[in-house]
């Protein structure tokens, strides 16, 4: 029976190359999909295409293809990634010199293109933002990027045209795996209900990297996993059953067990019996999970039932400035010192005029993450060390700017002892959706050869 082995390079934009490196030289792949694209990344993308109009993709992307390009001829393993974010072409380019530069030939470069509506935007503005209330026109003024999440049709296009490295741009995560096994296995929605949904639960586990091995889920004493500084990422081998393995390259740290399958499972998808994706609404209700080894969990029992008649749209806006400043006070009274610094802060905001929407103070070490809700049940009487955080959402830089700078000051008009003050100020860009016909997206495809 056919089967075929695809590996997880990345699970975010910034995540580390060693591991993938290891699944290339060790793991007998077929395919390695590397997934770089959070909510917000195309956002930031398109400021840098702004900026640069050869830019825009992914900032790790020649740093990787300079590592992985060799590694794919050399073990014929093809590569399917959305690190192309605002500007796929540009990274298919980007691609191709380096690969001259390392003399590795006889490759066809996919750049996936089409996920891009912002010419055609102004049809959607009496559309109603998900998160937001409103509809999409109120904020036309503030509109940076619009990317519709599109699914395999691309990379199954391309992997039909013979590609061996596919860039795309905004993709869903579980496409980039969903691409490659369509292709391989002839499924389709009509006939192959059971495998697609298989596919997208192949992809699910795969696009978070080394979640599934066990690095989001180590708890010191209490979820103990080995070797994280040499953790391993995840592989999947499936057939055209659509039964699959997870494991990892023998010897890498990490682990792959039943829990770390179910938490990476049940991770960011909103009904696990209608998990929406371009493809395929994917039911994972009835999934099961058996340990076949070490390291070796089986994954069966997904189905799906059709596909959404829309698509989501990724809205990517300017949004706000946040100002924030912090300050350490250490030793005996470091609590009341840190609580008298938040107060000057707050008092002296509201002194000089400044124009926020938002603001909060947080000890650190006590109550940034929770507030009262839990700090204040499990906090100790005596602190050896506190640091203030004073941070405000406003809507201009230059109010942005007063409250870092007053957090600073307690340098020297602030309670005793303070160290350590940092500051800064941040242009938030924030997403938004909306939702659009299928039918609006026009897939292209470019490829070039070296």
């Amino acid at each position: 029976m056919k089967k075929i082995r695809i590996g997880s390079g990345a699970g975010y934009a910034g995540d580390r190359i060693e591991p993938a490196v290891e699944l290339m030289e060790k793991g007998n792949l077929d395919y390695i999909m590397f997934e770089c694209l959070a909510e917000r990344t195309i956002a930031i993308g398109q400021q840098d295409k702004m900026k640069d109009p050869k830019k825009g993709y992914n900032q790790l992307l020649e740093a990787r293809m300079r590592k992985i390009l060799p590694l794919a001829k050399k073990n014929s393993i093809k590569v399917i990634t959305n690190m192309g974010a605002a500007n796929p072409l540009a990274a298919a380019e980007v691609t191709v010199a380096l690969a001259k530069e390392l003399g590795v030939t006889g490759l066809k470069i996919a750049a996936v293109t089409g996920d891009d509506i912002f010419d055609d935007i102004k049809k959607y503005y009496d559309n109603n933002i998900l998160e937001l209330d409103c509809p999409l026109g109120d904020i036309q003024e503030s509109i940076l990027s619009t990317n519709v999440y599109c699914g395999a049709d691309g990379i199954i296009e391309a992997l039909n045209n013979k590609a061996d490295i596919i860039i795309t741009g905004r993709v869903s995560d579980p496409a980039l795996a969903i691409g490659p096994l369509v292709y391989e296995f002839g499924w389709n929605l009509e006939d192959n209900p059971d495998q697609m949904g298989q596919a997208v639960l192949v992809g699910h586990l795969l696009e978070c990297g080394g979640q599934v091995t066990g690095g989001y889920y180590a708890d010191p004493g209490y979820k103990d996993v080995p070797k994280l500084e040499r953790l391993g990422f995840p592989l999947i081998e499936i057939d055209e059953t659509g039964e699959f393995i997870v494991t990892k390259v023998e010897g890498s740290g990490g682990i792959v067990t039943t829990d770390t399958c179910k938490e990476q499972m049940l991770y960011e998808i909103h009904n696990p019996e209608r998990y929406m994706t371009p493809d395929v609404i994917a039911d994972f209700s009835h999934v099961t999970f058996t340990e076949e080894g070490k390291d070796r969990v089986k994954a069966a029992h997904a189905t799906s039932h059709g596909k959404p008649e829309t698509l989501k749209v990724s809205v990517g806006y300017k949004d706000c400035f946040i100002g924030e400043g912090e300050i350490s006070y250490g030793g005996l009274n470091c609590m009341n010192r840190a609580k008298l610094a938040a107060d000057i802060v707050e008092k002296r905001l509201q002194l000089i005029g400044v124009e926020m929407e938002e603001y909060r103070s947080d000890f650190i070490g006590y109550n940034s993450l929770y507030k009262s809700q839990i700090s204040d049940q499990f906090a100790p009487n005596h602190f050896s060390e506190i640091r203030v955080r004073c941070s405000g959402r406003t809507k201009d830089k230059h109010n942005a700017e007063l409250i870092a700078n007053e957090v600073e000051a307690l340098y020297t008009n602030g309670p005793a002892g303070g160290a350590g003050a940092t500051k800064k100020v941040s242009e938030v860009v924030s997403i938004c959706s909306i939702f659009v016909p299928r039918e609006i997206v026009d897939i292209k495809i470019a490829y070039q050869e070296v």
